[in-house]
């Protein structure tokens, strides 16, 4: 399976989604934040890939691989 990466941002009607990179259409719309970044964690771990969270002011907040880490950090 190829690696996937998927992105959390907020949706211009309200609510949150889950959208993989290069895509115009969102995987899932969610009314919550945590909602979706569950969504979203999941969907990047099926693919071994990256997941970005924006936050609320709009601006990345957070970044997580599940895939092959490429740093080589113990713990």
């Amino acid at each position: 399976m190829k690696k996937k990466n998927y992105y959390v941002v907020t949706n211009p009607l309200g609510g949150w989604s889950v959208k993989r990179e290069g895509s115009s259409k969102a995987s899932s719309v969610t009314k919550t934040q945590s909602e979706a970044i569950e969504i979203g964690r999941n969907l990047a771990k099926k693919s071994k890939g990256e997941l970005t969270i924006q936050g609320r002011d709009r601006k990345f907040r957070e970044k997580n691989s599940y895939g092959n880490d490429p740093r080589n950090v113990k713990g």
